[in-house]
């Protein structure tokens, strides 16, 4: 498989009245062709920020920098031109508010087929015949193509999104809450089509979602994001499974399991609220959340160590936690 997206030390920071508030903070991730990244964390831990950033979508109060390297050209040096080119042909995204995504004022049809008029991707005279291929596709009939978006509900609105996102077949896709607001059976059908673009097609996609259950089930590699970094990040059904940063094995406690009666009858949350972006405590930023933390975790922020690596140091799981870094290979030497 080749890399389509290979994001290195990205960091974004937002313009405010009070200072700057840095809401990503030196994120890399890699999406390859065929392949599946699952983003979770809470709301405010900067996986909408990461979305945008990627197409530049950001608002003008944003300072961003490092390297969104797409089929290993970079976004953020893109011309204008050039990144107009970009958008819908080679990377599109699912926006997580359809509502106010779309135009209220223009039928559905007309808006799916904007980015083909655009790029010309589709002779006009095919163009009706491809929306409705379209909607179709996603579960709506292509009748719906006459209508305003008032008119359909939250589901659905979410589908039309997803059809305009499918319209010039990108190579990568960015599903930003893309599911959230279906009902399980539409669910399991979007979730279904995109993971057949994915193998079929041979697309990349980022599926943004606070279920790590549909990441699991659905992603090849899941990333966990808390106060604007990475976490933990690796196979998404290990990870899952079995967390190795103390935040993402809250996030996974938090979800009861099917055939496990304690978890079904008292879920384990976390307590406290995410750090204010803008003033983040010393050291690691999840520490006064965190159950297991030490003395050392006031004066150091952890980057992402391997998890369980191999004589050689290479892991395909990494978390940034120091109960997985120097103190774990103490515990190695002195136990081995």
């Amino acid at each position: 498989m080749t890399i389509l997206l290979d994001v290195r030390d990205l960091h974004v920071t937002y313009r405010a009245a009070g200072g700057d508030v840095p809401a990503v903070r030196g994120v890399d991730l890699t999406v390859e062709s065929g392949s599946v990244l699952g983003l979770a964390g809470e709301s405010g831990s900067g996986k909408s920020t990461v979305a945008l950033a990627l197409l530049r979508l950001l608002p003008g109060t944003a300072n961003t920098t490092g390297q969104i390297l797409l089929e290993g050209e970079d976004v953020l040096t893109m011309r204008w031109g050039r990144l107009r080119a970009v958008r819908w042909m080679d990377a599109a995204i699912v926006f997580q508010g359809a509502l106010h995504a779309l135009n209220p004022v223009r039928r559905i049809g007309d808006q799916i087929a904007e980015p083909m008029l655009l790029h010309r991707t589709v002779a006009f005279g095919r163009v009706r015949g491809r929306v409705a291929e379209l909607l179709e596709r996603v579960g709506l009939p292509a009748s719906r193509a006459g209508d305003h978006p008032h008119r359909l509900s939250g589901g659905q609105r979410q589908r039309v999104m997803i059809a305009m996102a499918l319209a010039c077949e990108p190579r990568l896709i960015i599903a930003d809450e893309a599911t959230t607001a279906l009902d399980v059976m539409i669910q399991a059908q979007v979730l279904e089509l995109l993971g057949g673009l994915t193998s079929d097609q041979g697309i990349g996609m980022i599926m943004i979602s606070h279920d790590l259950s549909v990441l699991a089930a659905h992603c090849d590699r899941l990333a966990v994001m808390y106060a604007g970094r990475v976490v933990e990040q690796g196979p998404a059904a290990e990870v899952v499974r079995d967390p190795a940063h103390p935040y993402a094995s809250a996030l996974s406690s938090a979800f009861p399991r099917i055939g496990d009666p304690a978890s079904r009858l008292a879920p384990r949350g976390l307590a406290g609220e995410p750090p204010d972006p803008a003033a983040p405590p010393p050291g690691c930023v999840f520490r006064p959340r965190c159950a297991r933390a030490q003395a050392v975790c006031a004066t150091v922020d952890p980057p992402l160590y391997p998890v369980a690596p191999d004589h050689d140091g290479h892991s395909t799981r990494h978390a940034a936690c120091v109960h997985v870094g120097p103190a774990r290979a103490a515990e190695r030497k002195e136990h081995p």
